[in-house]
Protein backbone atom coordinates (compact mmCIF):
# COMPACT_ATOMS: atom_id res chain seq x y z
CA UNK A 1 0.00 0.00 0.00
CA UNK A 2 2.69 2.37 1.18
CA UNK A 3 5.25 1.76 -1.60
CA UNK A 4 2.24 1.90 -4.30
CA UNK A 5 0.85 5.73 -2.98
CA UNK A 6 4.48 6.69 -3.19
CA UNK A 7 4.86 5.29 -7.00
CA UNK A 8 1.20 7.20 -7.42
CA UNK A 9 2.69 10.26 -5.97
CA UNK A 10 5.33 10.40 -8.16
CA UNK A 11 6.98 13.25 -5.89
CA UNK A 12 9.73 15.28 -6.51
CA UNK A 13 12.00 15.19 -4.21
CA UNK A 14 15.22 17.56 -2.89
CA UNK A 15 17.51 15.91 -0.71
CA UNK A 16 20.27 17.73 1.04
CA UNK A 17 23.59 15.78 2.19
CA UNK A 18 27.05 16.24 2.52
CA UNK A 19 27.65 12.44 2.83
CA UNK A 20 27.74 11.37 -0.62
CA UNK A 21 27.67 7.43 0.12
CA UNK A 22 24.81 7.82 2.39
CA UNK A 23 23.02 10.23 -0.29
CA UNK A 24 23.67 7.56 -3.36
CA UNK A 25 22.04 5.21 -1.75
CA UNK A 26 18.85 7.68 -0.62
CA UNK A 27 18.88 8.53 -4.41
CA UNK A 28 18.93 4.85 -5.40
CA UNK A 29 15.84 4.29 -3.10
CA UNK A 30 13.67 6.98 -4.06
CA UNK A 31 14.50 6.66 -7.76
CA UNK A 32 13.28 3.02 -7.73
CA UNK A 33 9.87 3.60 -6.95
CA UNK A 34 9.33 6.24 -9.53
CA UNK A 35 10.28 9.70 -7.69
CA UNK A 36 12.56 12.40 -9.08
CA UNK A 37 15.16 13.35 -6.91
CA UNK A 38 17.32 16.57 -6.78
CA UNK A 39 20.66 16.21 -4.62
CA UNK A 40 22.57 18.80 -3.37
CA UNK A 41 25.67 18.97 -1.04
CA UNK A 42 25.69 22.34 -0.32
CA UNK A 43 23.56 24.51 1.63
CA UNK A 44 23.01 27.44 0.59
CA UNK A 45 22.53 26.20 -3.52
CA UNK A 46 19.93 23.73 -1.84
CA UNK A 47 18.26 27.11 -0.69
CA UNK A 48 18.21 29.00 -3.89
CA UNK A 49 17.20 25.93 -5.79
CA UNK A 50 13.70 25.23 -3.28
CA UNK A 51 13.30 28.92 -3.50
CA UNK A 52 12.46 29.09 -7.58
CA UNK A 53 11.21 25.56 -7.91
CA UNK A 54 10.21 24.89 -5.00
CA UNK A 55 9.69 20.54 -4.08
CA UNK A 56 6.91 18.42 -2.64
CA UNK A 57 9.51 16.53 -0.05
CA UNK A 58 13.09 17.66 1.46
CA UNK A 59 15.19 15.97 2.95
CA UNK A 60 17.55 17.93 4.70
CA UNK A 61 20.74 16.94 6.68
CA UNK A 62 21.74 19.45 9.55
CA UNK A 63 25.41 19.39 9.12
CA UNK A 64 25.84 21.27 5.64
CA UNK A 65 28.63 24.03 4.21
CA UNK A 66 27.08 27.32 3.61
CA UNK A 67 24.19 26.75 5.52
CA UNK A 68 23.17 24.73 7.76
CA UNK A 69 20.21 22.61 7.52
CA UNK A 70 17.87 24.31 10.45
CA UNK A 71 18.74 27.56 8.82
CA UNK A 72 17.71 26.15 5.54
CA UNK A 73 14.32 24.58 6.89
CA UNK A 74 14.05 28.10 8.58
CA UNK A 75 14.06 30.01 5.22
CA UNK A 76 11.89 27.03 3.43
CA UNK A 77 8.90 27.68 6.00
CA UNK A 78 9.50 31.68 6.29
CA UNK A 79 8.60 31.51 2.27
CA UNK A 80 5.45 29.78 3.21
CA UNK A 81 6.96 26.36 1.34
CA UNK A 82 4.34 23.94 3.58
CA UNK A 83 5.96 20.32 1.64
CA UNK A 84 7.30 17.82 4.49
CA UNK A 85 10.77 18.19 5.79
CA UNK A 86 12.61 15.33 7.54
CA UNK A 87 15.78 16.68 9.02
CA UNK A 88 19.24 14.02 9.28
CA UNK A 89 20.73 14.54 12.10
CA UNK A 90 24.22 12.38 13.26
CA UNK A 91 23.86 14.19 16.75
CA UNK A 92 22.06 12.23 19.02
CA UNK A 93 21.21 14.80 21.56
CA UNK A 94 17.47 15.99 22.09
CA UNK A 95 17.91 19.62 21.61
CA UNK A 96 19.41 19.25 18.24
CA UNK A 97 15.89 16.91 17.60
CA UNK A 98 13.59 20.32 19.72
CA UNK A 99 15.48 22.86 17.11
CA UNK A 100 14.84 20.84 13.83
CA UNK A 101 10.87 20.75 14.28
CA UNK A 102 10.86 23.95 15.97
CA UNK A 103 12.29 25.00 12.53
CA UNK A 104 9.46 23.69 10.90
CA UNK A 105 10.66 19.76 10.39
CA UNK A 106 7.87 17.69 10.26
CA UNK A 107 10.23 14.45 11.56
CA UNK A 108 13.80 13.61 12.01
CA UNK A 109 15.44 10.65 11.44
CA UNK A 110 19.15 10.01 13.94
CA UNK A 111 22.21 8.59 11.59
CA UNK A 112 22.37 5.52 10.86
CA UNK A 113 19.21 4.55 9.87
CA UNK A 114 17.67 1.95 7.89
CA UNK A 115 16.58 3.05 4.63
CA UNK A 116 13.21 0.81 4.89
CA UNK A 117 13.18 3.24 8.23
CA UNK A 118 13.19 6.65 5.97
CA UNK A 119 10.72 5.12 3.15
CA UNK A 120 8.10 4.53 5.75
CA UNK A 121 8.83 8.24 7.36
CA UNK A 122 8.12 9.39 3.57
CA UNK A 123 5.37 7.44 3.52
CA UNK A 124 3.67 8.69 6.11
CA UNK A 125 4.26 12.12 6.21
CA UNK A 126 3.13 11.86 2.43
CA UNK A 127 -0.22 10.44 3.16
CA UNK A 128 -0.35 13.24 6.22
CA UNK A 129 0.20 15.48 3.17
CA UNK A 130 -2.41 14.23 0.91
CA UNK A 131 -5.26 14.42 3.38
CA UNK A 132 -4.24 17.40 4.58
CA UNK A 133 -5.35 18.84 0.48
CA UNK A 134 -8.95 20.32 0.06
CA UNK A 135 -10.67 17.91 -1.97
CA UNK A 136 -11.97 21.15 -4.01
CA UNK A 137 -9.72 24.42 -5.44
CA UNK A 138 -10.42 27.10 -6.89
CA UNK A 139 -8.45 29.12 -9.18
CA UNK A 140 -9.77 32.19 -11.44
CA UNK A 141 -13.01 31.17 -12.35
CA UNK A 142 -12.39 27.54 -12.62
CA UNK A 143 -12.79 24.45 -9.59
CA UNK A 144 -10.71 21.94 -9.82
CA UNK A 145 -11.98 18.36 -7.66
CA UNK A 146 -9.27 16.46 -6.62
CA UNK A 147 -11.67 12.90 -5.86
CA UNK A 148 -12.88 13.05 -9.90
CA UNK A 149 -9.64 14.71 -11.13
CA UNK A 150 -12.04 17.32 -12.97
CA UNK A 151 -12.00 20.65 -13.34
CA UNK A 152 -14.75 23.14 -13.94
CA UNK A 153 -16.44 26.08 -15.39
CA UNK A 154 -19.41 26.80 -13.16
CA UNK A 155 -21.18 23.64 -13.58
CA UNK A 156 -19.07 22.66 -17.12
CA UNK A 157 -16.13 20.24 -17.16
CA UNK A 158 -13.08 21.52 -19.43
CA UNK A 159 -12.17 18.25 -21.51
CA UNK A 160 -8.01 17.83 -20.43
CA UNK A 161 -6.54 15.06 -21.76
CA UNK A 162 -4.31 12.91 -19.59
CA UNK A 163 -0.81 14.73 -19.81
CA UNK A 164 -2.61 17.86 -19.74
CA UNK A 165 -4.18 16.93 -16.59
CA UNK A 166 -0.98 16.54 -14.86
CA UNK A 167 0.25 19.12 -16.14
CA UNK A 168 -2.09 21.11 -14.22
CA UNK A 169 -1.95 19.51 -10.95
CA UNK A 170 1.53 20.22 -10.88
CA UNK A 171 1.13 23.85 -11.63
CA UNK A 172 -1.73 23.76 -9.21
CA UNK A 173 0.30 22.19 -6.49
CA UNK A 174 3.35 24.72 -6.89
CA UNK A 175 0.73 27.65 -7.77
CA UNK A 176 3.09 31.20 -8.09
CA UNK A 177 6.07 29.08 -8.44
CA UNK A 178 8.16 28.20 -11.45
CA UNK A 179 8.56 24.31 -12.49
CA UNK A 180 11.50 23.67 -14.62
CA UNK A 181 10.95 21.92 -18.20
CA UNK A 182 12.56 18.84 -16.75
CA UNK A 183 10.73 18.23 -13.79
CA UNK A 184 7.24 18.39 -15.88
CA UNK A 185 9.28 15.70 -18.43
CA UNK A 186 10.11 13.99 -15.48
CA UNK A 187 6.50 13.91 -14.01
CA UNK A 188 5.07 13.10 -17.38
CA UNK A 189 6.87 10.66 -18.93
CA UNK A 190 9.46 9.22 -16.35
CA UNK A 191 12.47 9.41 -14.71
CA UNK A 192 15.12 8.99 -17.49
CA UNK A 193 13.05 8.85 -20.82
CA UNK A 194 14.23 9.90 -24.12
CA UNK A 195 11.47 12.85 -24.64
CA UNK A 196 12.45 16.38 -26.25
CA UNK A 197 11.68 19.17 -24.43
CA UNK A 198 9.52 20.44 -27.43
CA UNK A 199 6.87 17.93 -26.28
CA UNK A 200 6.34 19.53 -22.82
CA UNK A 201 5.88 22.88 -24.23
CA UNK A 202 3.66 21.62 -27.05
CA UNK A 203 1.57 20.35 -23.38
CA UNK A 204 1.91 23.57 -21.71
CA UNK A 205 0.96 25.15 -25.06
CA UNK A 206 -2.61 23.50 -25.60
CA UNK A 207 -2.95 23.44 -21.66
CA UNK A 208 -2.98 27.06 -22.22
CA UNK A 209 -5.59 27.51 -24.65
CA UNK A 210 -7.61 25.57 -22.22
CA UNK A 211 -7.57 27.94 -19.39
CA UNK A 212 -7.65 31.11 -21.69
CA UNK A 213 -10.67 33.57 -20.63
CA UNK A 214 -10.77 31.55 -17.45
CA UNK A 215 -8.26 34.33 -15.08
CA UNK A 216 -5.33 32.30 -15.39
CA UNK A 217 -2.06 32.45 -17.09
CA UNK A 218 0.49 30.37 -17.52
CA UNK A 219 3.84 32.14 -17.98
CA UNK A 220 7.75 31.18 -19.17
CA UNK A 221 10.75 32.53 -18.15
CA UNK A 222 14.02 31.25 -19.96
CA UNK A 223 16.28 28.76 -18.60
CA UNK A 224 13.89 28.78 -15.31
CA UNK A 225 10.74 27.44 -16.32
CA UNK A 226 6.87 28.12 -16.07
CA UNK A 227 4.42 29.37 -13.40
CA UNK A 228 0.56 29.16 -13.25
CA UNK A 229 -0.91 31.69 -11.61
CA UNK A 230 -4.25 33.44 -11.34
CA UNK A 231 -5.20 37.31 -12.43
CA UNK A 232 -7.51 39.51 -13.06
CA UNK A 233 -8.60 40.27 -16.31
CA UNK A 234 -8.99 43.41 -18.42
Amino acid sequence: MGVNLLRRLKMRIVLVEDNTMLAEGVVKILTDVGHSVDFFVDGGEADQHLKWEGADFAIIDINLPSLDGISLTKRIRERNQSFPIIILTARSAMDDRVNGLDAGADDYLVKPFKMEELAARIRALSRRNVNLLPESESIGDLTYNRASRRLYFEEMAIELTRRELTLFEIFLCRKGQYVSKSTLTDTQYGIGSDIRMNAVELSVSRLRKKLLGHRISITAARGIGYMLDEHLEG
